[in-house]
């Protein structure tokens, strides 16, 4: 019980003494600043790895765009090619798709025929 009340007391003549607070302060500010540096730090990488990130995401659009026209150019090219031209641009996007139901047999084998209801 009197080692818990020395340390009371020293606290309390501690925490009254403006040196040891102007100490304390001090040490947080510095703790502070150290670590807006290193904040600072990685920051600044991280901008240049966006940089890069950029330019070569832009360099892979320009070749993803380039294959795509070349495989247009070949699909236009050949008279029977691989991949029809209108399937390559269904699958791009470019294309309204044709739903696959349509035209096709029912499951049965009967064709499907259309009701008219009035």
């Amino acid at each position: 019980m009197e080692l818990a009340n020395k340390a009371i007391e020293f606290a309390n003549r501690a925490a009254s003494n403006n040196t040891v607070v102007n100490v304390f302060l001090g040490g947080a500010f510095a703790g502070l600043t150290l670590r807006s540096w290193n904040q600072q730090r990685q920051i600044e990488t991280l901008e240049s790895q966006r940089e890069s990130l950029v330019k070569s995401n832009k360099s892979m659009r320009q070749t993803m765009w380039d294959w795509k026209q070349k495989l247009y150019a070949d699909a236009e090219a050949d008279n029977k090619p691989i991949v029809p031209l209108e399937k390559l641009k269904s699958i791009y996007g470019e294309a309204p798709t044709v739903p696959q139901s349509a035209g096709t047999p029912e499951k049965d084998g009967k064709a499907s025929s259309t009701k008219i209801m009035i």
